[in-house]
């Protein structure tokens, strides 16, 4: 479905764009569905937010850029809920460390998409080797511990 909005800013960096009701009860998937957004014909994977009432999306600092749009800029938003499954893949490393601790890989099986991917983006978020094996090291203790984070 395919809409007319302007891109919000909130501070300096926060942006999103407010989605019509109606185009949210349409998707018939709920209030927070996983959404394909393209804008500009830059897609990228969401989900549907609510806050302050309003329903919402996020438009990340990467997200601009590939857009090649600003807060503030009215676009034509292409939205289509996303029915493909989200896969978290762990970097080699990682999972070998999970794998020899199976206390720690048992629970990062069993946590929500999001704290996997936040442990996989804390590894490869890293700028060193040192910095990588010490935020392994972290979240396998986090893990092994039963923590999600």
């Amino acid at each position: 479905m395919r809409f007319r909005t302007v891109i919000e800013q909130s501070g300096k960096t926060a942006t999103g764009i407010r989605i019509p009701d109606e185009v949210v009860a349409a998707r018939g998937a709920g209030k927070r569905p996983p959404v394909r957004v393209t804008i500009n014909g830059f897609t990228y994977r969401s989900t549907v937010a609510v806050l302050g009432g309003a329903f919402m999306i996020g438009v990340s600092a990467e997200n601009r850029a590939g857009a090649n749009v600003l807060g503030g800029d009215e676009v034509d938003v292409d939205l289509e809920l996303d029915t493909e499954p989200r896969v978290v893949t762990e970097p080699p490393d990682f999972a070998a460390a999970l794998d020899a601790e199976p206390k720690a890989r048992r629970t990062f099986d069993g946590i929500s998409r999001s704290y996997r991917s936040w442990h996989v983006l804390q590894v490869e978020g890293a700028r060193t080797d040192e910095t990588r094996q010490r935020r392994i090291a972290r979240s396998i203790e986090m893990l092994r511990e039963g923590r999600a984070r």
